[in-house]
C-alpha cells in the first residue's frame, strides 16, 4: 500500500523563531558583525525616535515635563491627547505648517536642481582629458572638506552689510549695498547660494564616478553611427547615469530637506522667523523661549514621514518605468 508523501509546495512554512535559529546555525559569524550595529542603531535612532513618537500624542512642554530642582523631584503631568496635535498642525491651525513647508519644497528643489546640474558640468569637464585635471579636482572637492559651520560663517562674514565681500564689490560698480541677511527674499537667496556651494562637489564626485563607468565603446559605436555631441550625451551620457543618478539625487534631497546648520547659523534664530525650514522650526519649538516638545516631536515625525514616502514613490517609480518596457 503507498503512502502519500507531502508536496513540497504545499508542506507548511517553518515559523519564523525556526527560520531565524536556522540562520543563525547557518551565520552566526554574520550575526555577530552585525549585533553591534544593531544595539548602536538601536541606542542611538530607534529609541529616540519611538520617545519622539509618543510624545507627539502627548501636550508636554516645559511646564509639565519632569524637572530636578535641587534635591526635589517635580514628576511629569503631561496627558495623552492622541492624534490632536497632528490635527492642529495639518489643519493648518498653528499658522506656520503649510508656508514653511511651501518653502522647504522650494529650497530642496532649487537646491537639488542646481546641486546636480552644475555638478554635472563640472563631472563632463574632468571627465576630459584636460592638463591639470587633478588639481581642478582637488580644488572643487575643497568646499565638501570644509565643515559646514566653517563655511557657513565665512559665507556670513561676506554677506555682511557693513563690511562683506559683496557688498564692497557693488560699491566698486557704482551699487548701493544689500541687506542680504536682513531682507526675507535675499535671505532665502543667500542661503540657496551657499548650500549649492557646499553640495555641488559631492554631486560632481559621483557623477564623476558614473561617468568614468559607461563603456567608451557605447560612443565610438554612437560616433559611427553618426550621431552629434548632443545626440551622444542625450541617449548614452545621461542613461549610462541614471542608477547613479538617482541615487545622488535621493540622497541629496533627503540632506537638504534636513539641512539645519545652513539656516541656523546663516541667519540666526532671531532672524530667519520668514526664512525657516520645517527642521529649523521644530528645533525652535524644542528648544525657543517656550520649549514645545509635543509639537517639535510632531514636526519631527511628519518631517520623517514625508521623507519616507517620497523615498519610496521615487525609487518605485523607475522601477515600474523599467517593467513597463
Amino acid at each position: 500500500m503507498k503512502t502519500a508523501t507531502a508536496d513540497p509546495a504545499t508542506a507548511a512554512r517553518p515559523g519564523l523563531l525556526t527560520r531565524t535559529k536556522r540562520s543563525y546555525d547557518r551565520h552566526w559569524y554574520a550575526w555577530a558583525m552585525v549585533l553591534p550595529v544593531v544595539l548602536v542603531v538601536g541606542v542611538l535612532v530607534a529609541y529616540p525616535l519611538g520617545r519622539g513618537l509618543y510624545l507627539s500624542f502627548t501636550d508636554a512642554d516645559e511646564l509639565n515635563v519632569a524637572k530636578q530642582l535641587g534635591a526635589t523631584e517635580i514628576p511629569a503631568t503631561y496627558r495623552f491627547v492622541g492624534l490632536d496635535n497632528y490635527r492642529r498642525v495639518l489643519s493648518g491651525a498653528d499658522g506656520e505648517f503649510y508656508p514653511k513647508l511651501l518653502w522647504t519644497v522650494v529650497w530642496t528643489a532649487s537646491c537639488v536642481f542646481f546641486h546636480y546640474t552644475i555638478g554635472l558640468g563640472l563631472a563632463l569637464l574632468l571627465n576630459r582629458r584636460v592638463r591639470g585635471r587633478s588639481l581642478y579636482r582637488v580644488l572643487l572637492v575643497l568646499p565638501w572638506a570644509v565643515p559646514a559651520f566653517v563655511a557657513t560663517y565665512v559665507w556670513r562674514m561676506m554677506y555682511n552689510s557693513e563690511s562683506g565681500v559683496f557688498n564692497a564689490v557693488l560699491g566698486l560698480l557704482g551699487v548701493g549695498p544689500v541687506d542680504w541677511l536682513g531682507d526675507t527674499f535675499m535671505q532665502k537667496a543667500a542661503v540657496v547660494g551657499v548650500n549649492v556651494w557646499l553640495g555641488v562637489p559631492f554631486m560632481m564626485v559621483a557623477v564623476l564616478g558614473g561617468l568614468q563607468s559607461i563603456p567608451g565603446e557605447q560612443y565610438e559605436a554612437a560616433e559611427m553611427d553618426g550621431a552629434g555631441a548632443w545626440q551622444r550625451f542625450r541617449h548614452v551620457t545621461l542613461p549610462g547615469l541614471r542608477p547613479v543618478s538617482a541615487t545622488v539625487i535621493l540622497l541629496g534631497t533627503i540632506w537638504t530637506f534636513n539641512m539645519f546648520p545652513i539656516i541656523y547659523l546663516m541667519l540666526g534664530e532671531a532672524n530667519a522667523m520668514h526664512s525657516e525650514i520645517l527642521v529649523t522650526y521644530a528645533y525652535r519649538l524644542a528648544f525657543g523661549s517656550v520649549r514645545d516638545y509635543a509639537g517639535a516631536a510632531t514636526y519631527g515625525i511628519l518631517i520623517l514621514s514625508m521623507l519616507l514616502v517620497f523615498a519610496v514613490l521615487y525609487r518605485r517609480t523607475p522601477a515600474r518605468r523599467e517593467a513597463a518596457r
